[in-house]
């Protein structure tokens, strides 16, 4: 009798999932929705190492960034489970948190605690829109050509920090920069990156970290890294950056720039994520598409939120979701199974503190390859389109931001059409975004 009650029991709560995330109705089941899950945790789950180790070079603590990472992961694929349903991963994006690092702090100067509040403000500017209703006419008045430029841009900007972390490409007062000296690092380093490439190609998962723990064997191996005395243990306290973020300080107009940066780069990567993985999603119909579609982006811009108030970057949606997807996942259940596994990753932080950044340096070319890869949809014999692009793509990485070299793209846009006389190719909004980019520039 008991064993029929229990089994009523479960069959009631697997009814009541089943109905909630429409795992029957979407030809899933419990099984591929947590294999999708796992697999989309193995895809993303360099994060862990990437992220807290960008960051930690503006001076905050490693290991509560370590923390906080798992937990901002978690938090957003969670919610993006449970608000949009579909499996689709959220976490502190690649490109962001290099924007934050090498632009914000490193580059013009701000604390880290100034620029967790840029971040901050960048969410609640974009809560507003939405609500407002102008969210949408940004997208509409963004050209496309520059969406997919950013894109591209950022991918350059990566890899070429991802190529001075792995010490292959260092600073020269004659050429900018130069080919480094290979040392046992330098050379595990690129050993490193040609594994990621072999692993991509060979449709492994769970290539990168994989690649991320041979690197950092072979480290220990070499006496280049000293393993840690133990590798589980309870998750380092977050207190040294959560909370720290400072809104105050950074309401000024100086800073506008770089606020609606954090903004549009969000919005553009994270639509252009989702309208890519919903097209392998069985909705009912398109207007239940729709509102998906924008409960995964209010779940968006709320984990950016409570991210930069946990202490980390901008928290996106992860193209590389479409790895859980292909394995079967289609409902928001996935994404929850992913946020659940970057729980139990907190566990093991003396791991992740140990990995050295040669052995991470590796991911961000990579990364920056998959995002570079879009420069394909770029039609560069129109050089209408081609100058705004290419203005926006090479100033990335040549002047160490994204917020400029937006802000070129947008001004260089906006005056080529008008010398071509093109004024219906210039909204309203494209042209308020384009005196916005001109007051960064200047200020």
């Amino acid at each position: 009798m008991e064993k029929v009650l229990n089994q009523n029991v479960k069959t009631r709560a697997y009814d009541k999932i089943d109905s909630y995330f429409q795992i029957s109705e979407r030809d899933s089941s419990l099984k591929r929705e947590i294999l999708g899950g796992f697999t989309t945790f193995l895809t993303i789950s360099y994060v862990i190492f990437v992220n807290p180790t960008i960051l930690a070079l503006t001076g905050m603590d490693k290991g509560a960034l370590v923390t906080v990472t798992c937990l901002a992961t978690a938090i957003g694929s969670i919610l993006g489970g449970v608000l949009g349903n579909v499996p689709i991963a959220l976490a502190p994006g690649m490109g962001l948190n290099a924007f934050f690092t090498f632009t914000l702090v490193m580059g013009n100067g701000l604390s880290w605690q100034d620029s967790l509040g840029i971040v901050f403000l960048s969410g609640v500017f974009y809560l507003v829109l939405a609500f407002g209703g102008i969210r949408e006419k940004i997208i509409s008045a963004i050209p496309k050509s520059l969406g997919i430029a950013s894109t591209v841009g950022i991918g350059l900007f990566l890899s070429l920090i991802g190529l001075k972390s792995m010490g292959v490409a260092i600073p020269n007062a004659s050429t900018l920069v130069a080919f480094g000296k290979i040392t046992t690092p330098v050379a595990l380093s690129i050993l490193g990156l040609f594994l990621m490439f072999i692993f991509d190609l060979k449709k492994i998962r769970g290539g990168m970290l994989i690649s991320i723990a041979i690197v950092s064997l072979l480290g220990v191996i070499f006496g280049e890294v000293s393993l840690p005395n133990m590798i589980l243990s309870s998750p380092p306290s977050i207190a040294p950056v959560a909370m720290k973020l400072n809104i105050i300080n950074v309401l000024r107009p100086s800073l506008l720039g770089a606020i609606f940066s954090f903004m549009f780069i969000d919005l553009f990567d994270s639509l252009s994520v989702l309208l890519s993985c919903y097209k392998e999603i069985p909705f009912r119909n398109e207007e239940e598409r729709k509102k998906g579609l924008g409960r995964m982006l209010y779940a968006d811009v709320i984990s950016t939120m409570i991210g930069s108030l946990l202490g980390t970057s901008t928290v996106t949606t992860y193209g590389e979701s479409v790895a859980g997807i292909t394995a079967g996942a289609r409902t928001g259940l996935a994404s929850i199974v992913t946020g659940l596994l970057f729980l139990l990753s907190l566990f093991v932080s003396p791991l992740v503190k140990s990995v050295p950044v040669f052995a991470v340096a590796p991911s961000l070319v990579i990364v920056g390859i998959f995002m570079f890869r879009k420069v394909s949809y770029l039609n560069f014999k129109d050089m209408k389109e081609a100058i705004p692009a290419f203005m926006t793509i090479i100033l990335m990485p040549m002047t160490h931001s994204i917020a400029i070299g937006l802000s070129f793209g947008f001004i260089s846009y906006i005056i080529i059409n008008v010398a071509c006389k093109e004024y219906d190719k210039i909204s309203k909004t494209l042209w308020i975004i384009g005196i916005l980019s001109f007051i960064n520039i200047i200020l």
